[in-house]
């Protein structure tokens, strides 16, 4: 008897013992279950107040920042007219081991189709998640795009301001004193597309002196009719862009200013295989086969 009772506790402390270790089993997993690894925030470095809405630390789905992450960028956009030194701004700007200017995002019209389609493209530029060949490494500091004024960005100017002003982007704006300089390089420009003076080939840039006086070789002939309205139309433009994003934070250059900058020459110098190297103009009377006439409009 007293053999069974021992038995019968033997076996009620076995199962007493496997209930508790089940059960303690089922809770331990649960709260593993609700552990979550939390990411510590990046901070911005010590700056002023106002700069910190425009340092921003992107996490790109393409591929990882790794110990760069929680390095600042700065977001920009280049805006500009066509022939107006871009171009070569955007060369001396990606000559920085950590800054990405991607070029003419917008000349594909199916970019800028509609705003949807302009805010997907601009957020996988800035996430740096559009793979250029001027896109750097994980430790990039400044990524940014260039943008003419014609491709959907005063169509759409409402929108894009408004994403500029919620994402902290900094407008550049890049334009030409002299307009009508920009007239004769878009005149030879579109002359050479078909001519193709460089061994058969077009250069919308070029990046030696050879290059440059060969194309220089080419003097068109301004319409006289259409001088004045063509250069009071590029110039209502300009304005009128400067009043859309007025309420951006934005820098307004001109190329004139910039090539006789002291720090730009010095670059220049520094970097001369990045450089289109036809910068020393002749005189303006010389690049044009009907100056005479062409002058007599702006004494008028």
């Amino acid at each position: 008897m007293r053999m069974v009772v021992l038995i019968f506790v033997m076996v009620c402390g076995v199962y007493i013992c496997s209930v508790c270790l089940r059960q303690y089993s089922a809770h331990s997993s649960e709260r593993l279950l609700k552990v979550q690894v939390v990411e510590r925030p990046c901070e911005a470095p010590i700056v002023e107040p106002s700069e910190k809405p425009y340092m921003h630390f992107p996490k790109p789905k393409t591929f990882s920042r790794s110990e760069c992450a929680c390095n600042p960028v700065r977001y920009f956009a280049i805006l500009s007219t066509q022939r107006s030194g871009s171009g070569w701004f955007e060369t001396l700007l990606n000559s920085h081991i950590n800054i990405s200017s991607n070029g003419e995002i917008f000349s594909v019209k199916v970019r800028r189709s509609n705003v949807s389609t302009i805010v997907k493209t601009l957020d996988n530029i800035y996430n740096l998640d559009w793979l250029t060949s001027a896109s750097k490494n994980e430790c990039t500091a400044a990524v940014g795009l260039k943008w003419m004024l014609n491709q959907g960005l005063m169509q759409h100017h409402e929108a894009i301001v408004k994403y500029f002003n919620t994402k902290g982007v900094s407008a550049i704006f890049l334009f030409r004193r002299n307009l009508l300089r920009r007239m004769i390089s878009i005149l030879a420009n579109s002359y050479d597309q078909n001519a193709k003076l460089l061994n058969g080939t077009h250069k919308s840039h070029v990046h030696s002196t050879h290059e440059a006086e060969i194309l220089a070789r080419y003097k068109p002939t301004l319409n006289t009719t259409l001088l004045i309205p063509n250069l009071r139309q590029v110039d209502e433009m300009v304005m009128k862009s400067l009043e859309y994003f007025k309420s951006t934070r934005r820098l307004i250059l001109y190329y004139e200013d910039i090539i006789k900058n002291e720090t730009v020459r010095h670059l220049i110098s520094c970097y001369r295989h990045l450089i289109s190297c036809g910068r020393k103009y002749a005189p303006i009377f010389s690049a044009v086969l009907n100056f005479v006439c062409a002058l007599s409009l702006f004494r008028n």
